[in-house]
């Protein structure tokens, strides 16, 4: 089967210059990348033929051959270049200097031809502590004592022996990383010989052995703020491990739980309790003194015939939101405890109060003993 002709691969004329085949070279390439398209087999077919095309035209001599000879020229392995064609190969041995620009064009990147890797940043270090629902409404504080890598003092995190200094390492240049062809793909890693640092460090410091930290305890004060909820994460700046030479330090992240409360349950800012009240507050009515997490007592207003499961709001009793000057309500839920173990004196006054009410005393049973009668 013919080969397609070259120029008309890349969609130019023959006259195109060599910026005008970069361009079309690049739209096309993008186009029918394998990352782009995959699993579709006539993409990545047709982006070997379109990187076959631009391999060929984008050198001088090899352009003059093609306009000359045509695919005759690059058959046999001959031509100026050997085997495969003139300037590394017609195919995808030669073009991988511009693939790697294009590979990086696509995915938002940029070539770093010059410069060290950047040290590793320090890690992030984490703890737990735990504080009642009390203290998370007055806000409170905690010591803790961690282990965390700090800079060495011996060599001042350089890891190397005083009067050395690091080297640049041959293998990357410098950068931490280094390229090798795979295919028609171009891949980066992390430089072996130096761990991707950049650097060799030749004559180690004793103490820390070339690593450039040692581990040391700290002890810190945590704040924890009014308002606080269970998982709520604190971030201490800088208080975590040690990076690498010049490299910044980590953070300590500080997640707190609260514990649950006795009697209090709690929904972001709002808080709920579930009270007993003697059935005599709830037949005549009266005050309840209901406690706060803050050690006082509100009043309560209970109105006459109070029933079980009924709810009040006292607005601005919850917790503080955090960060903020406002309260959540705390809701109260009455339930009416019935007396029990009647002696013969509470038993006769019981039947005396009986003997006084009627049914207007319980609408609800009255109208339970209607729909009841009605539905017979």
């Amino acid at each position: 089967m013919a080969k397609t002709d070259f120029y008309e691969q890349l969609g130019v004329d023959r006259s195109a210059s060599a910026a005008d085949l970069k361009s079309a070279y690049r739209k096309l390439a993008k186009k029918y990348h394998p990352d782009v398209n995959p699993g579709d087999a006539a993409a990545e077919q047709k982006f070997k033929e379109v990187s076959e095309a631009y391999d060929v035209l984008k050198d001088d001599q090899s352009r003059a051959a093609y306009d000359q000879y045509g695919h005759a020229a690059f058959e046999n392995g001959g031509g100026p270049g050997g085997p495969g064609g003139f300037g590394g190969g017609a195919g995808f041995g030669g073009g991988f200097g511009d693939m790697g620009d294009i590979f990086e064009e696509f995915f938002g990147g940029q070539r770093r031809r010059q410069g060290r890797q950047r040290a590793a940043r320090g890690s992030d270090l984490r703890i737990e502590i735990e504080v009642t629902l009390e203290e998370a409404f007055d806000g409170t504080e905690r010591q803790i004592n961690l282990t965390r890598a700090v800079a060495c003092d011996t060599c001042g995190g350089s890891g190397a022996q005083e009067g050395s200094a690091p080297t640049t390492c041959t293998v990357c240049a410098g950068h931490g990383k280094v390229r090798a062809q795979q295919g028609f793909f171009m891949v980066e890693r992390p430089c072996h010989n130096c761990q991707g640092s950049g650097q060799v460090i030749e004559n180690p410091c004793g103490d820390c052995r070339g690593r450039g930290h040692t581990q040391k305890q700290r002890n810190l004060t945590v704040s924890v703020p009014s308002g606080v909820e269970d998982g709520t994460r604190i971030r201490l700046s800088g208080e975590g491990n040690a990076g690498g030479p010049g490299a910044t330090t980590g953070d300590l992240y500080v997640f707190v739980g609260v514990r649950p409360h006795a009697v209090l349950q709690r929904d972001g800012a709002d808080l709920f309790c579930n009270v007993p009240i003697a059935f005599h507050l709830a037949a005549k009515g009266g005050a309840l003194n209901v406690p706060l997490l803050n050690g006082k007592r509100v009043k309560l207003n209970i109105p006459s015939g109070a029933q079980s499961g009924q709810q009040f709001r006292l607005r601005g009793k919850g917790m503080p939101v955090l960060r903020s000057r406002a309260h959540g309500d705390l809701y109260v839920q009455i339930e009416v405890e019935v007396p029990s173990g009647l002696n013969k004196k509470q038993q006769a006054l019981l039947d005396a109060f009986v003997e006084a009410t009627d049914e207007t005393n319980y609408p609800d049973v009255s109208e339970f003993e209607a729909r009841n009668t009605k539905s017979q």
